[in-house]
């Protein structure tokens, strides 16, 4: 039996070859992410003798050239999680750490794991391709909040409050809000104020035509009256007004990105089977539905519903010594990225209380229960989880057999 560890770092990784009893069969060595050195070191590893299994840690997307290369030239890899690898007792108190050591620590815990060990199995091109617009998704979605915290701190200064005078969702086909498609075009209050209520209906009636916009004669009203009360700290000028249209267009633009992401999110999500039975679930919409489906990936990954649960770290713990209990909580060893988006759901239940819907009763039971406002959270995230397992499951293998 041939251990091969691999310490996986961007662009190459270190490989290290071992047997049982500390046999070393090749010390540690470099291999860069290229065609001719992946299938040089494949036609190594398949040119030892007896059975070889490869491990490497689950490092992002660095590992993927690696781990694709060497499992499609025929070879059994398996992925874990570095945290698995960094317990391991190494059988050592020194604390130097470098590619090469580590690479034999990762081979050694191979030998002690040797029949644990799951293979890895690259995802469907769907499916990672899902996985990475979800990902972007959230990217873009954090520099979005920075860019209009910060342009609303700029607005305070020339036309305080303009984010509340419109109360208009983001429209779906590019992204666009209204209150800053308004700003571009007033951008201080005095844009306003110097104008008399007819004459600023009346643009604002056009520029409403030219944007795609309803118009309303009572809106416009509203909107004069509540501008002329404000008060602006910073000059109505051209510098004034670079900063702030220059502003709106970086949120725009992030916005625009953001549509565009999520309508493809959703036309992959669709080619998938399970599709209509994720979307089925309460809370779930265009966005947390194919996002959760990107990061549960395929359902047959995991042995059970127990199995999906501690893989995102929704699993409670115990944190007991002697007479000391420890409040209830959950490990968080797994995917943060499913979690934010359960919660989301989560909190989506509780806006819209769907009475009839079991994980909603669930919710709303540990809630009146008196549990805090993370264990219940927690809890109805682990039972959203288990009821997509059976379902998606049971639709899944119906599925399969027909096809």
């Amino acid at each position: 039996m041939n251990s091969v560890g691999i310490d996986v770092s961007k662009g190459k990784s270190t490989v290290a070859i071992m047997r049982p009893l500390e046999e070393v069969v090749a010390s540690p060595f470099e291999v860069s992410h290229t065609d001719s050195e992946l299938s040089k070191l494949a036609e190594i590893l398949k040119s030892l003798k007896g059975e070889t299994k490869v491990v490497m840690e689950s490092t992002g997307s660095y590992h993927l050239p690696i781990a694709h290369a060497l499992h499609g030239a025929g070879l059994f890899v398996s992925v874990v999680n570095p945290q698995l690898t960094h317990k391991y007792d190494n059988n050592s108190i020194r604390k130097s750490r470098n590619d090469s050591t580590d690479a034999i620590k990762i081979a050694n815990y191979t030998l002690t794991n040797w029949l644990k060990l799951s293979e890895y199995i690259p995802p469907e091109d769907i499916r990672h391709m899902l996985k990475t617009y979800s990902r972007q998704y959230n990217k873009y979605g954090k520099i979005k909040t920075m860019l209009k915290n910060n342009l609303i701190s700029l607005f305070d200064q020339t036309f305080p409050n303009v984010n509340e005078l419109f109360t208009s969702p983001p429209r779906k086909s590019d992204g666009h809000e209204k209150w800053l498609d308004f700003g571009l075009y007033f951008w201080h209050c005095e844009c306003i104020c110097s104008l008399t209520p007819k004459v600023f209906a009346e643009r604002y009636r056009k520029w409403c035509k030219r944007s795609g916009y309803n118009f309303s004669q009572s809106k416009a009203d509203d909107v004069y009256a509540a501008s002329c009360g404000r008060v602006s700290v910073i000059p109505k000028n051209e510098i004034t007004k670079l900063l702030i249209t220059q502003a709106i267009n970086q949120v725009t633009a992030v916005s625009e990105t953001l549509a565009t992401v999520a309508a493809e999110m959703n036309r992959l999500a669709a080619l998938l089977p399970e599709y209509d039975i994720a979307m089925g679930f309460c809370g779930v919409g265009d966005i947390l539905g194919p996002q959760i489906m990107a990061e549960i990936g395929d359902i047959y990954f995991y042995a059970k519903k127990s199995s999906i649960v501690r893989f995102f770290g929704l699993e409670p713990v115990e944190n007991q010594s002697g007479k000391f209990r420890g409040k209830e909580t959950i490990s968080k060893q797994g995917s943060p990225h499913l979690r934010k988006t359960l919660f989301q759901v989560m909190d989506c239940l509780l806006q819209t209380k769907p009475l009839n819907d079991s994980i909603y009763q669930f919710l709303d039971r540990k809630r009146t229960e008196g549990k805090n406002y993370y264990s219940y959270m927690s809890a109805g995230s682990a039972k959203f989880l288990r009821i997509y397992y059976a379902r998606v499951k049971e639709f899944l293998d119906k599925y399969y057999d027909k096809t």
